[in-house]
């Protein structure tokens, strides 16, 4: 029996992730009417309407990966549909966590200090190293090349960037991957608390379920949309809405 005072230490060390918002969202948010895309002879989307609220945190699940990242392309005017049109509010900010972040990084010659002052107000060192020494780079790491880091302090380095930005709308495909256990929990919990909107896709169920409040899904193109919550969604909800998609 340990006492409490043999108990070890953790060796854990949790990154901070917290998003807030410059400006709160107004009524509008996004509108989103009749967007169809075909990809590589593919219809990924089809005929896709739907109306963003306030409040609102949708999951984009389901296997069809290229149709998620697909929208989020096109709500971020990264690709042209095909058909349909989208709207955001006038009081939206966006922020985008793109499901490759490889253009932010290959060829890349700066080091994390210089990489982060290119989205921060404040350009300070002493600013950039306390705001990446919550993201757990520390000491010299700070002036390694941003081009040598590891899949995970990528995916770190974009969140820091995101944080930045004061959005009120973030969007992100995949952001747990590459992430470690202490580091998804993080990013879970900043998600969780954020007052604004948030449309995100990811294959972890626990990080679904505890942010989510709408799940949406393609199948064949066509939109699943659901409010409720993700376990909610796959005890039940889904049948319910694939036969009325197939009926």
């Amino acid at each position: 029996k340990l006492t409490v005072e043999e108990m070890p230490a953790s060796s854990r060390r949790y990154p901070f992730v917290g998003f807030t918002m410059d400006r709160e969202v107004g009524k509008e948010i996004l509108t989103v009417e009749g967007l169809s895309k075909t990809v590589d002879g593919r219809k990924v989307l089809d005929n896709v309407s739907f109306r963003v609220n306030r409040g609102d945190k949708i999951a984009f699940v389901g296997e069809d990966e290229i149709a998620k990242t697909t929208l989020f392309k096109i709500l971020m005017e990264e690709m042209e549909p095909d058909e349909g049109t989208f709207k955001w509010g006038t009081t939206i900010t966006t922020s985008y966590f793109p499901l490759d972040n490889s253009a932010f990084f290959n060829d890349c010659d700066l080091n994390l200090v210089e990489w982060l002052a290119q989205y921060s107000k404040d350009t300070s060192e002493f600013f950039l190293r306390g705001f990446l020494g919550r993201m757990l780079f520390s000491g010299d790491d700070v002036f390694k090349p941003v081009k040598v880091l590891s899949g995970g302090e990528k995916v770190r380095c974009m969140l820091s960037r995101m944080m930045l930005f004061g959005s009120n709308v973030l969007i992100l495909d995949q952001p747990t991957n590459h992430l470690d256990l202490e580091s998804i929990t993080a990013v879970n919990k900043g998600l969780m608390d954020f007052k604004g909107v948030v449309l995100f896709a990811s294959h972890d169920h626990e990080f679904v379920q505890t942010i989510a409040n709408r799940v949406m899904e393609f199948v064949d193109g066509k939109l699943i949309d659901k409010m409720c919550t993700y376990d909610a969604y796959i005890a039940g909800a889904r049948e319910e809405m694939l036969a009325r998609l197939n009926g």
